[in-house]
């Protein structure tokens, strides 16, 4: 049974891993991370250490950092690569199980495995105690998406009441090896000092996302009429309802406070 199990642990590490690209120049290393404001007071927790390249530029950038890798030969390897540093924790293990500081102040820089990243935003994006700053290289497409560039979505809107998110470095394919099928970006979250909505409003506003935008903010299913919709925007100073149905996320927020306030009983 252990064996088996172990087994199982050593095909999960091997495909995780497999599923990273690395990046070994020092150069474009230091780049990305001078593009971060990360300095010596700082306590940085890195996703996959991979060969130790970007870790070795964070530890002499950073105060500590706590580096997490799955797989245990990579894990060894930039271990020996990296004992010189004596502000570096290196844990061997998955990042999805691992226990994020509950209290006191941390950022997070990591070129993560790509096809884990909506659970790696998940749930750094959404603990306790959060980070303050997340630095994640990831595919564009899911930039975009996580950032609301092109296309607002519930998810997007959502992170936007306690992030603001922006694009800092558009990677080349052949900055990486293996070389990926898609292109990558370094996307940066950072916590808003103060969220826009309280805790408790939150679920609720991806109640009132999700049925406005399956069902219309407006209209027959619409959780306002067409009338309260815009003289709402109108009071904010944002002027119309948009007539091409692409509506800003401060606009979002101004509906729902609307409707919040009781706006819809009035139907």
């Amino acid at each position: 049974m252990q064996k088996g199990r172990n087994q199982r642990e050593q095909n999960g590490d091997r495909r995780l891993s497999d599923s990273q690209n690395f990046i070994t120049d020092g150069r474009l290393i230091n780049r990305i991370v001078n593009l971060s404001n990360i300095c010596k007071k700082d306590k940085v927790i890195e996703i996959g250490t991979g060969k130790g390249h970007l870790t070795d530029a964070l530890c002499k950038k950073s105060g500590s950092v706590c580096s997490v890798e799955i797989d245990r030969r990579l894990c060894e390897r930039a271990g020996e690569r990296l004992s010189g540093f004596s502000n570096l924790e290196l844990v061997c293990g998955d990042f999805l199980k691992y226990r994020l500081p509950a209290k006191g102040k941390y950022k997070v820089f990591a070129n993560i495995p790509y096809f884990i990243t909506s659970q790696i935003v998940k749930k750094l994006t959404e603990q306790q105690n959060p980070p303050t700053d997340i630095w994640l290289i990831m595919e564009k497409g899911a930039a975009k998406r996580f950032a609301g560039l092109g296309r607002e979505t519930v998810n997007s809107l959502s992170l936007k009441v306690n992030w603001e998110m922006k694009i800092l470095y558009y990677f080349r394919r052949e900055d990486f090896h293996p070389m990926p099928s898609v292109d990558c970006v370094l996307l940066y979250f950072s916590k808003k000092a103060e969220p826009d909505l309280k805790k408790s409003e939150c679920g609720a506003f991806r109640q009132f996302l999700e049925h406005s935008m399956r069902y219309g903010v407006c209209g027959k299913r619409g959780l306002l009429t067409k009338r309260q919709a815009s003289a709402a925007l109108r009071q904010a100073g944002m002027g119309e309802l948009p007539r091409d149905g692409v509506i800003l996320y401060v606009q979002w927020l101004c509906l729902f406070r609307q409707w919040r306030a009781g706006a819809g009983k009035t139907r």
